[in-house]
């Protein structure tokens, strides 16, 4: 019973609500440089795969910079090697939320599920928030 216990707490979630499709090619990212600087490079690469233009936004940035704005989030933790625990992207349009993706293993406890490989799941994160090509 303990062991059933134990392992019901063991939980890795992850959530994507997808943006709905919007004219705008440009994606400005706020930049936060308390991430490690892998997360920002994977996010603009897969947008910009996908036919966004990305434009990247200084910390002090406000979210009504540009018509379509992103913020995002990480936090790495280790446990027997460093992983990625957390990560979390919000899509704003003229400052309002129309989308956002949620990966959060920090309640993984003792499944070896939480050891992602980061890049491969930002890029799944973003390939769903992002759901098909910019039409030119």
């Amino acid at each position: 019973m303990l062991l059933v216990t134990f392992f019901t707490g063991c939980a890795i979630h992850q959530n994507v609500k997808p943006v709905e499709r919007f004219d705008d090619k440009q994606v400005c990212i706020i930049e936060k440089p308390a991430v490690k600087a892998g997360f920002l490079e994977t996010y603009s690469r897969v947008l910009t795969n996908k036919g966004y233009v990305v434009k990247r936004l200084p910390p002090s940035a406000s979210l009504v910079d540009c018509p379509v704005t992103s913020t995002y989030n990480a936090r790495w933790q280790w446990d027997l090697a460093l992983y990625m625990a957390l990560a979390e992207i919000m899509v704003y349009k003229n400052g309002k939320p129309i989308g956002e993706a949620t990966y959060d293993s920090l309640s993984g406890g003792g499944t070896l599920s939480k050891f992602v490989d980061a890049e491969n799941k930002i890029t799944e994160l973003v390939n769903q928030l992002f759901p098909g090509d910019v039409r030119y």
